[in-house]
């Protein structure tokens, strides 16, 4: 897939006359469109002030209203962006969206867009450029035959933007890290192995100069890592412990977070183990059970890009959730990398094992903040749907800084309490804890209180992302498959925290 290119113009050049001329209008509060700034364009009175009326076009957020007049001009398109007061960066985002989608049905390779001077914000015009990126992508991969019929979008000339070529490149590196992790969860899961996820890791490391550690089973067997190990028992394929690091020359802002480690869940298949998965439970998209580590990897693909300020770790525990004959049994009893011991009272809550060695190893290598990212618990979902990710975390200063990241990526976060008397839930009488917990609701709220529980000191928040990182259907700039979500959030987080 090509991406499309970025121009800027400082007026209405004739180069470009038989593009798709497109305006955005902000709505009145009486329902009616601002055209206040689109009078003096030459074929105002002639084409525009027609449209509007013959599509009684309101200036609606989202809604649009497209004349094809290739005997003239070219195309027309007006884009909706609701009231100015509201405006924001996701709004322009979904906005760039809606101008991608509109252009791809208008078969035009290219657009002149005037967005009301809102582009000369930087801010703005990066958070455009990134819908218009990630509308773009598209994923042929393993399709036989490709699309040869759609005009795709090629050239998106701005006028009365800020012409700014470090905001669009900055807006092409996390968009390239959030298409990457998009990649990854989109492939199926006889493609994407852990072994797959390390040559990844290592293809990263090799273009931006990062530095590289893969731990394997032996290796991870001399650190204690049993709550780990039990997961990978079942599979076949090789486990791999993923450590990437990104490390300045030198670190000299006043962060409160210099030294960050980013853990993503990573693993490839969960078949659930001996507690199979079934019926509801979607074993077949269980592919995207590495989406936490997906996001770690299109992150760290975006800060070797972007080279912050900041020394960032990016874990992988890596592994599938099989089952064989050395499969771990449910009442089995392992032993994590601090000590403790667990009861595997379910092997289909595999994820908080995998995690739980992970963050005992990120904090060992003295952190300030550690967040983890993972797709832990249908509970979630049950809670906050599939737009919403939830946020676990007792550190507040860590939670206002990701609160803060969320409404300027557009993804959305939402923090859920760590109610201290339900680990009780998981007391075992044989080891120090079980796996889960053995009353009905707050799944999510338990896995949470599992993980804390290989953190001794350092800021933590752990975010569950299982609703969030797939999508059946198409919506904005996400196609139907993965969303890549968490990138641009952990990106924003690290750049601005």
């Amino acid at each position: 897939m090509r991406y499309p290119e970025f121009q800027f113009l400082s007026s209405q050049a004739s180069q470009v006359e038989q593009s798709c001329h497109v305006f955005g209008i902000f709505e009145k509060h009486d329902t009616t469109p601002d055209t206040s700034h689109l009078t003096s364009v030459p074929f105002y009175h002639e084409i525009i002030a027609p449209l509007i009326k013959e599509s009684r076009f309101t200036g609606k957020q989202g809604t649009t209203a497209t004349a094809n007049l290739l005997h003239s001009i070219g195309k027309v398109m007006l884009i909706g962006l609701g009231k100015q007061e509201v405006i924001d960066q996701e709004t322009i985002r979904q906005a760039a969206a809606t101008v991608y989608r509109t252009a791809v049905q208008l078969h035009t390779p290219s657009v002149v867009v005037d967005f009301i001077g809102l582009l000369t914000d930087e801010n703005h015009l990066k958070a455009f450029a990134e819908g218009i990126l990630l509308s773009a992508y598209v994923d042929e991969r393993f399709k036989s035959k490709k699309d040869t019929t759609t005009t795709y979008l090629k050239k998106v000339y701005l006028l009365n933007a800020k012409a700014d070529d470090q905001v669009i490149q900055l807006a092409q590196k996390i968009t390239t890290g959030a298409n990457l992790a998009r990649d990854l969860v989109n492939a199926p899961a006889n493609y994407v192995t852990p072994s797959m996820l390390a040559q990844t890791a290592t293809d990263i490391a090799q273009r931006h100069g990062l530095e590289l550690t893969i731990l394997e089973k032996e290796d991870c067997q001399r650190l204690g890592m049993g709550a780990y190990l039990s997961v990978t028992q079942g599979s076949s394929q090789p486990p791999k412990f993923i450590h990437l690091s990104y490390k300045p020359k030198s670190i000299n802002n006043q962060s409160d977070f210099k030294k960050i480690a980013l853990i993503g869940k990573g693993v490839t298949f969960d078949s659930g183990g001996l507690n199979l998965k079934t019926g509801s439970a979607q074993i077949e998209l269980m592919k995207f059970d590495m989406g936490g580590a997906a996001a770690m990897l299109g992150a760290a693909e975006a800060i070797g890009a972007i080279k912050p300020n900041k020394e960032i770790h990016f874990i992988i525990a890596a592994t599938e959730n099989m089952i064989n004959g050395s499969a771990t049994k449910p009442g089995d009893v392992v032993t994590a990398s601090n000590g403790k011991t667990i009861e595997i009272d379910n092997t289909d809550a595999e994820g908080r094992l995998t995690l739980a060695d992970a963050l005992v190893y990120a904090e060992k290598l003295g952190v300030d903040a550690i967040v983890d990212l993972a797709t832990l618990t249908g509970a979630i979902m049950v809670a906050l749907g599939t737009r919403i990710a939830g946020l676990f975390s007792t550190d507040s200063k860590l939670v206002n800084s990701l609160m803060t990241a969320s409404p300027r990526t557009g993804e959305k976060i939402w923090q859920m309490p760590l109610e201290a008397s339900y680990l009780q839930s998981m007391d075992s009488i044989i080891a120090d804890m079980r796996n889960t917990g053995n009353k009905k609701g707050g799944g999510s709220i338990t896995a949470a209180l599992f993980l804390k529980q290989f953190i001794q000191k350092t800021a933590w928040a752990h975010l569950d992302i299982a609703g969030t990182v797939w999508t059946d259907k198409p919506w904005s700039y996400h196609n139907a498959g993965a969303t890549g979500f968490g990138v641009r959030l952990l990106v924003d987080w690290v750049l601005n925290s």
